[in-house]
């Protein structure tokens, strides 16, 4: 059973109180898989949190666990970067959560999977209805 890497995106869903993303992050977690996240996701929700929500993200992210942004995992988004930046747009924060992503071997739970159009890497299957 492979691990859940969280993009920022479905944090922020977590956050703002959408409960099917909250319900499926926790069913994840409690079929056994590791719910983790990146320096890089942590970084965009604070940045963009408002007044009153520190709190809040504190406790998600407290439930978590870090997945840390190494040397390798830098190499792995460069390479994402030289082949997928032009062609789809890559930013480095998408190509560092994937790098790390696909060396830990988790699966990326996002909703822009537009923004990730990797082959080796593997995307949670999850539709919002």
């Amino acid at each position: 059973m492979r691990d859940i890497l969280l993009d920022s995106d479905v944090i922020i869903e977590i956050l703002r109180g959408n409960g099917e993303v909250t319900e499926e992050v926790i069913s994840l977690g409690k079929s056994g898989r590791a719910v983790l996240f990146t320096p890089v996701s942590k970084a965009e929700i604070y940045h963009g949190l408002r007044e009153g929500e520190t709190a809040r993200a504190e406790m998600l992210f407290s439930g978590c666990r870090s997945v840390p942004i190494t040397d390798a995992v830098g190499e792995k988004a460069g390479h994402y970067l030289r082949q997928f930046h032009k062609s789809h747009g890559m930013d480095i924060a998408d190509a560092l959560i994937a790098a790390a992503a696909f060396l830990i071997n988790a699966d990326l739970f996002t909703f822009n999977r537009k923004h990730f159009p990797m082959k080796d890497l593997k995307l949670h299957k999850f539709k919002l209805s």
